[in-house]
């Protein structure tokens, strides 16, 4: 079958004797120019650089390493250590600079790089003896982005389940303490979120809200300092309510786990307002809430 607009024989003769031409005059180059000539001639036809031969890995590490410690420049360093991790992937030199780069990282201020780092030595060591410290490291990576109590806290509940994992995975490792102090702080944020809306709540005389929001600091984060300003003000939004049942529980608990707290004064002074005593009803979810813990409440009493 002819297909249309197909060239004519005499352009096919005219094409191959142009082909045969260039093949001639290529042939004739390549014979005459010297070696010299003849790389920069195909040079002319392969634009890309001559790629240049791989550093060593001790000298790529040593480099990052001198950045690191004597030049403070933790950019550079994490450039460095991510190059011994390409050039020699599958190198002891690539899993110590992996470890390294999520540390430059971090230090660098480049949280999600030293993340993306860390994670990925964890997942491809997860039995080496620094395993425990890269995963210390997403924590802390997240942890140093927690933002105030105003907005999202996603940054902090991601803190808070990576340095579980420390505590869980690596209990005997030496950041396991350091991971529960962070994990402690940033428990206290989340409260403090709680409380902040909590106290939008009551201050709207929205007392329904306001309960449930402080009753998940009494909760769920009875560790934290907010749990004292927590009992207070949930001694307030019951008063409000006309639940004087609640109030006094309230109150009385508050007084018994933390009788010098300022928060207690303010509890008893409303509640006495009112012609009342503080009085613990044991059968109060309160009440109940701190019979759970109260190892912490003879700790703070």
């Amino acid at each position: 079958m002819q297909w249309r607009n197909a060239p004519s024989k005499a352009s096919e003769a005219k094409s191959s004797r142009h082909g045969m031409t260039l093949a001639r005059l290529a042939l004739v180059l390549a014979l005459a120019l010297p070696m010299g000539a003849c790389s920069s001639f195909s040079n002319l036809f392969n634009k890309e650089e001559a790629v240049a031969p791989d550093e060593p890995p001790e000298r790529l590490y040593n480099e990052g390493v001198f950045l690191l410690d004597r030049k403070q420049d933790y950019k550079e360093a994490a450039k460095k250590f991510s190059e011994v991790e390409r050039q020699h992937p599958y190198s002891d030199w690539a899993r110590k600079s992996l470890l390294m780069t999520a540390y430059a990282n971090y230090e660098a201020k480049e949280y999600d790089e030293s993340v993306s780092a860390a994670r990925r030595y964890v997942t491809l060591h997860p039995g080496s003896p620094d395993a425990a410290y890269a995963q210390f490291l997403i924590g802390s990576a997240y942890y140093e982005r927690i933002p105030d109590v105003t907005r999202d806290q996603g940054q902090t509940e991601k803190a808070i389940a990576a340095l579980e994992e420390v505590s869980r995975k690596y209990p005997d490792s030496e950041y396991a303490q350091n991971a529960k102090r962070k994990i402690e702080m940033a428990r206290d944020q989340l409260a403090g979120r709680e409380m902040s809306i909590g106290r939008d709540e009551l201050n709207h005389k929205r007392y329904a809200g306001a309960i449930n929001r402080f009753k998940i600091v009494v909760t769920q984060y009875q560790t934290t300092r907010h749990v004292e300003e927590a009992l207070l003000r949930l001694t307030e939004s019951y008063m409000a309510l006309g639940v004087v049942g609640e109030a006094q529980t309230a109150a009385a608990v508050l007084g018994h786990n933390f009788p010098d707290s300022r928060w207690y004064q303010d509890a008893y002074r409303l509640v006495k307002s009112g012609g009342f005593e503080p009085e613990e009803n044991k059968g109060s979810w309160i009440s109940k809430a701190f019979a759970k813990i109260s190892p912490f409440a003879k700790k703070n009493s």
